[in-house]
């Protein structure tokens, strides 16, 4: 069985893809300096893993996905002010935050609408 999925549902899966391949580019191309690097990837890529879990189901993934990004979007605003090297990685972050935070606004919208 095939399930349709809604252009919110398509940004924000690409959207989450998008959140964890930043992480790893993120940790690859600039080293933390004060822990080791796999403590870095230990800490921030499972927790992105963890809604596969409930993909069958696209909505609550997202759902999930959509409270985690709250601590990736408080990184990325405390890494675009505090660093420079990697300030551009950190603007990504926020923005692809964002954009997970808002597909899920977008598709509570509408679907109220539709009642």
């Amino acid at each position: 069985m095939t399930v349709a999925l809604s252009t919110a549902q398509k940004m924000g899966l690409a959207a989450w893809a998008g959140l964890l391949l930043v992480q790893v580019l993120w940790y690859s191309l600039y080293p933390p300096v004060a822990i080791p690097t796999w403590v870095a990837f230990a800490l921030t890529v499972p927790a992105l893993l963890l809604p596969l879990f409930s993909l069958p189901n696209v909505t609550r993934a997202l759902l999930w996905v959509g409270i985690l990004a709250l601590f990736y979007f408080c990184h990325g605003v405390a890494e675009a002010w505090s660093s420079t090297g990697d300030r551009w990685l950190a603007f990504i972050e926020v923005a692809l935050t964002l954009l997970l935070i808002g597909t899920l606004g977008a598709g509570v919208r509408r679907r109220s609408g539709a009642r």
